[in-house]
């Protein structure tokens, strides 16, 4: 017996501190003053699942510049980040045997029009045949045609914008050789811009075109709208993605070049949500206050993915159960909550 006593000391013990426990307990939570909040059911909803896609920021209508003849360049009249408009002379080349064969075309031209007044007053004294003079008119119109084909190719030596844009490089410079297919400059125009990106064939099945998609640029703040413009018709056969574009509303700070992802969808998925007002962050935990017989119930949760005004919970709560959605960070775990219509 004297051995046995102890164990039971102890054991009273113990349940005279739970008791007490319990007791402190209660007495806290009925200290605490009832705070009146709103509440909304946790509802499981279905949302479409999205998969994120890396791309690049480009502008719609790009240009590479080139030369149509031969020739060293003369001037070189813009920079790259130089703004231009449609038409503006951009660099000017140096091609004199062009500048000779038009010398030539203007002289022969001549030479046909003098003619062809003599052959015509011969015509009309019965001195000259047609058939000479049909043939005079003829090496009239050659003469014209050369003239005109002459003159296009001194056009060529004076290179201009073909629209409205920035130039964004510079290939060549005064001194260099220009020559057709040998690119000049590069320019691009920069008020219109849209997302390339390249898809796996998994998912650009589920696009069409005119699809709205929500673009995110690393470099703004904002979440953008991006619509299916172009979906490539074949795969890249080395990483078997098809390139899609977006096209992409103006924006300030919107630029080319510029790294987004952009949400494909690839399904349909259930997950439990409740608005953001409810989740409260305190270091590292997400929390929110659940309602339990009219009491303030902590509970740690882990969120999802962010929806509009709502976030998806993973964890922590159960379909059907009430969440405090109106300043739940000034609630205490067993605080006495009188529920708001």
């Amino acid at each position: 017996m004297k051995g046995i006593t102890p164990t039971i000391t102890g054991l009273l013990f113990a349940f005279l501190l739970v008791g007490c426990g319990h007791k402190s307990e209660r007495a806290r939570s009925s200290s605490l003053p009832t705070a009146s909040v709103r509440v909304q059911t946790v509802e499981s909803k279905k949302r479409v699942a999205t998969e994120e896609v890396v791309g690049t920021v480009r502008a719609k209508l790009r240009s590479v510049i080139e030369a149509k003849v031969s020739g060293k360049v003369d001037q070189m009249l813009v920079v790259p980040g130089q703004q231009v408009k449609a038409g503006e002379l951009l660099a000017t080349i140096d091609a004199r045997e062009v500048q000779a064969r038009l010398d030539q075309a203007v002289a022969v031209r001549q030479q046909t029009e003098a003619d062809l007044k003599r052959f015509a007053s011969l015509l009309e004294q019965k001195i000259l045949a047609q058939s000479e003079y049909d043939n005079a008119q003829a090496k009239a119109r050659v003469a014209q045609a050369a003239l005109v084909e002459a003159e296009t190719m001194v056009s060529y030596t004076k290179v201009t914008a073909p629209f409205a844009g920035v130039i964004t490089r510079k290939h060549a410079d005064v001194g260099d050789l220009a020559a057709p297919g040998k690119p000049l400059l590069d320019m691009e125009d920069s008020r219109a811009l849209r997302l390339e990106a390249d898809v796996p064939e998994a998912v650009v099945g589920k696009l069409t075109l005119g699809d709205k998609l929500p673009v995110h640029i690393s470099a703004l703040e904002t979440e953008l709208e991006g619509v299916v413009s172009e979906i490539a018709p074949a795969a890249d056969s080395g990483s078997r993605t098809f390139l899609v574009k977006l096209d992409l509303a103006a924006q300030p700070g919107l630029r080319a070049g510029q790294f987004g992802r952009v949400a494909m969808p690839v399904g349909e998925t259930t997950a439990l949500r409740v608005p953001a007002t409810a989740v409260v962050q305190r270091g590292q935990m997400e929390i929110v206050f659940v309602v339990s017989d009219n009491q303030a119930q902590l509970r740690l949760v882990k969120t999802g993915k962010r929806i509009g005004s709502e976030w998806e919970l993973v964890s922590g709560v159960a379909a059907g159960e009430k969440v405090v959605v109106e300043n739940p960070a000034g609630l205490i775990d067993g605080q006495p909550l009188t529920v708001k219509p």
